[in-house]
């Protein structure tokens, strides 16, 4: 009884960002699909969907009993995850050839979505940690989501849906930008890496985009498909550029302790990874297979570092919690 006593007590201080390591397990399950490696793929979506069902079983008890905490939690960009999360998982079923579900889970986040980002929004300050972007992450998400399930089903309107939401991200991430504080790529505890992964994840609706318009339904004319190659190649750059800024800033400024926000670094790095593949297969550059299969191993040694870092802290907080 103690010790089921201290692990509910160091589960309820898992703060909201804590989805952050479901985005970034369910982000590498889609990468490892995408270059071959299904045995792995499939246990890393075994521990998407075992963490996505606590986080949302979490997240129900606490809108029915701790109602003034949920409300509380709601307006900090770490909220999000939720619907982020969402996306990943849904957008790797897809894939898995599990419409249903994915159509579920596009349903509850696209519910959730509008509510939660217009409680982060207001909320916005000045001076902002790197999470500000996961606005824009977030509505990306439902985007690739929506652009995949429209790919899978041939159906049109998701795709369109998914269009408009593209272009809502990209607006959206211009205005988390000036709110940003860009001491954040000296000083963060790991989640500054999401303005990067903003701009990756919104590469990726763009290629999915691209993707959705080959051998469907007919969606976009030639202006409109150059207009998103463009964008799309463009975004892909941009994140790149800044991947390795935030990369070498690792360097300068090295930040070993464990923090529950270094998944949200690992969100992007995976997310980056996925990026550069599904841009090089929507716009046929074959030679960025090569450095996209490199990013995604990189991914794979920066989850598993974090993820020693979970276990050993949760030992560590348990151990302190044990009675004496």
């Amino acid at each position: 009884m103690p010790r089921t006593s201290s692990l509910r007590a160091w589960w309820a201080r898992r703060p909201p960002a804590a989805g952050a390591a479901v985005m970034a397990t369910g982000i590498l399950s889609v990468g490892l699909r995408q270059t071959g490696h299904d045995v792995l793929s499939r246990i890393a979506l075994a521990l998407t969907c075992a963490a996505w069902l606590a986080l949302a079983a979490d997240f129900v008890l606490r809108l029915v009993r701790e109602r003034d905490r949920w409300r509380a939690e709601a307006v900090t960009p770490g909220s999000l995850t939720a619907v982020a999360a969402t996306t990943v998982l849904g957008t790797r079923l897809t894939a898995a050839g599990r419409p249903v579900l994915a159509w579920t889970l596009l349903v509850l986040a696209a519910v959730l979505w509008p509510v939660l980002l217009a409680n982060v929004v207001r909320h916005w300050g000045r001076r902002m940690p790197g999470s500000v972007f996961l606005c824009c992450v977030a509505t990306q998400g439902l985007a690739v989501l929506a652009a995949s399930l429209a790919r899978a089903g041939s159906v049109a309107w998701p795709a369109h849906a998914a269009l408009a939401l593209f272009w809502l991200g990209l607006v959206l991430y211009g205005l988390a930008l000036v709110h940003f504080d860009p001491r954040q790529v000296r000083e963060g505890p790991g989640d500054h890496w999401v303005a990067g992964g903003a701009l990756a994840i919104s590469a990726l609706a763009g290629a999915t985009l691209l993707a959705a318009g080959d051998g469907g339904p007919y969606l976009w004319n030639a202006d409109d498909r150059d207009a998103l190659r463009t964008v799309t190649v463009a975004l892909l750059v941009l994140d790149l550029a800044g991947y390795t800024v935030l990369l070498v800033a690792e360097v300068l400024w090295p930040r070993t302790r464990y923090d529950v926000r270094r998944w949200a670094t690992v969100f992007p790095m995976g997310m980056t990874a996925v990026a550069t593949l599904s841009v090089a297969a929507a716009v046929d550059v074959p030679w960025l297979k090569g450095p996209g299969e490199v990013l995604l191993w990189v991914a794979v040694a920066a989850w598993s570092a974090v993820a020693a870092g979970a276990v050993a802290d949760g030992r560590a907080s348990l151990r302190s919690r044990a009675p004496r």
